[in-house]
């Protein structure tokens, strides 16, 4: 398989695996059914906007959500090169800027702007790898600035077998006059499975295919809009067929091979569903009838989608002026929800902006009955006044629209649990439990109502953490004997401390494994 190589490349290939956990700090809560705000509220609605670096927070995200999210759906910069966006599009953001000179070093400073972007989407894509489920699928937005480059990356980081498709759509219905040699009317959206378990829904079959595909009920099938489909297999087909003779019931005979044994012709005979044809004397089709449809496979051209004029006209009827630059239009993406989400599936969001995909859900969710939850992150300092704030109209209603109902928690990436090479001695203990869970693990933290230190049973090992803020803990018996139980529950004991004093003896006879916890938290 081809591989794409680019400077920064070697310096970037592994770092999200080095990217520290940080917490996430809830700011506060919205909810639209009582239109209020609660500082510090408790409350966990399932729906998350997050405010700061996406790298980061889809890191401190794993704990929680790895393997759980269905659909990700993400609109990162274009890389055009334009510089007068919100959305700063030739990657050269101060935050960005910092984060490539500390990762990929002095060399960082003569990266071209396709080598920068390369930079900053590979960890990122690595982690909504991790963050999707078995059966989930990413969706990402994209030009013909970065299409082949992001093709490439995404073959090696999902794997080519997991391809789906590359998306072509129609994003501006009028040719522009003033373009040099072709008017740019379309876009792509790569589409990529987490593994071969993927099935997207079908398309409900709009009113126009019905029209022109079904024909209305008739005496002779009254049951519902049905369509003739034939029922004779061409010859040298591998598989074969059945050869036999129909005879009509004007008495015309139609030797075939038919896809169908003669005794299950019969059934379909007997049960009114054959077709032949307005004067009786026509090959032979079976009656399929709308209600029995499961829609149609959706194609890799979207033309008959909502335009990115749709998509600010949206903006300016939530906020009455043009906040945002380009976005997407939220029927494009509730598109996509439909095909690739289940009502209870969570969809993620790392490059939010205005918040589209929010909107998407919540209108899907009202659509259909569904609890779709979303996750939305975005870097800029507009994720509340903007991206946040576009989610609460549209959950309370806004300008003669009404409202989806709905409740979020806006979250701010906080500090890291390991700084220095120590545990962050600010953070709650739980916080530390969700990190060392799922180094461990690698599975979601399940939060543990059981005895100090033991954070939980993972397959056939018992965890400890055994960790205090103001001194030095140290693996003794004494610790055995008071916290830890040797009932058979378990075949191993995973215990973390500073320092150990068990003999290798008796961790041999208890099968007990020590983990320092700097060194050993670090290379788990």
């Amino acid at each position: 398989m081809p591989t794409l190589n680019w400077l920064g490349k070697d310096k970037i290939i592994n770092h999200a695996n080095k990217i520290p956990f940080h917490v996430l700090n809830h700011k506060y809560n919205f909810q639209a059914k009582i239109n209020s705000l609660f500082e510090n509220s408790e409350i966990n609605t399932g729906n998350k906007i997050i405010h700061g670096d996406n790298l980061i927070a889809l890191k401190s995200l794993l704990p929680e959500y790895a393997g759980k999210i269905k659909c990700v759906y993400i609109d990162p910069p274009y890389n055009t090169g334009n510089e007068n966006w919100v959305y700063n599009d030739n990657v050269n953001d101060p935050k960005f800027k910092k984060w490539l000179g500390e990762v990929v070093g002095k060399e960082g400073e003569d990266l071209t702007r396709h080598d920068k972007w390369l930079c900053m989407m590979y960890p990122r894509l690595q982690l909504l790898k991790q963050l999707l489920s078995d059966d989930g699928a990413i969706f990402i937005s994209i030009d013909d600035n970065e299409q082949a480059n992001l093709k490439l990356i995404c073959d090696e980081i999902f794997g080519a077998n997991n391809f789906v498709a590359n998306i072509a759509w129609k994003r501006k219905k009028e040719l522009s006059p003033d373009s040099k040699n072709v008017s740019i009317q379309g876009e792509y959206i790569l589409c990529y499975s987490k593994s071969e378990n993927l099935q997207l829904a079908s398309e409900k079959l709009s009113d126009e295919y019905i029209r022109k595909s079904y024909k209305t009920p008739t005496p002779e099938f009254p049951l519902d809009y049905w369509r003739p489909v034939p029922i004779t297999v061409s010859k040298g087909l591998s598989g074969g067929g059945y050869e036999y003779t129909i005879t009509t019931p004007t008495g015309k005979e139609h030797t075939k091979l038919w896809a169908y044994p003669e005794h299950s012709y019969q059934d379909l005979l007997k049960n009114n569903r054959v077709y032949f044809g307005k004067d009786g004397n026509a090959i032979p089709q079976r009656v399929m009838y709308l209600s029995e449809s499961q829609g149609k496979p959706t194609s890799n051209y979207w033309d008959n989608v909502s335009s990115n004029k749709e998509g600010k006209k949206e903006i300016l009827n939530i906020f009455g002026n043009n906040v945002f630059h380009t976005p997407k239009p939220a029927s494009l993406i509730q598109k996509i929800l439909q095909l690739a989400s289940s009502p209870d599936s969570i969809i993620l969001d790392s490059f939010a902006g205005s918040g589209t995909t929010a909107h998407a859900v919540l209108n899907l969710n009202k659509l259909d009955g569904g609890s779709r939850k979303f996750i939305l992150i975005e870097l800029e300092d507009y994720a509340d006044n903007i991206t946040a704030e576009r989610v609460k109209r549209v959950m309370q209603g806004y300008n003669n629209v009404e409202g989806t109902g709905g409740s979020f928690d806006f979250y701010e990436v906080g500090e890291a649990v390991i700084i220095n090479n120590e545990l962050n001695k600010n953070l709650q203990i739980e916080e530390i439990y969700k990190y060392i869970w799922h180094a461990e693990t690698g599975e979601n933290y399940k939060k543990l109502a059981g005895k100090n230190y033991f954070i939980g049973f993972h397959n056939d090992k018992a965890i400890y953490f055994y960790y205090n803020q103001k001194k030095i803990t140290r693996l003794d018996m004494r610790f055995i004997n008071k916290h830890v139980s040797f009932d058979g529950k378990a075949k191993r004991y995973i215990i973390y401390a500073d320092s150990c004093a068990l003999s290798n003896e008796y961790m041999t006879e208890h099968n007990i494994e020590f983990r320092k916890i700097m060194r050993d938290i670090k290379a788990s």
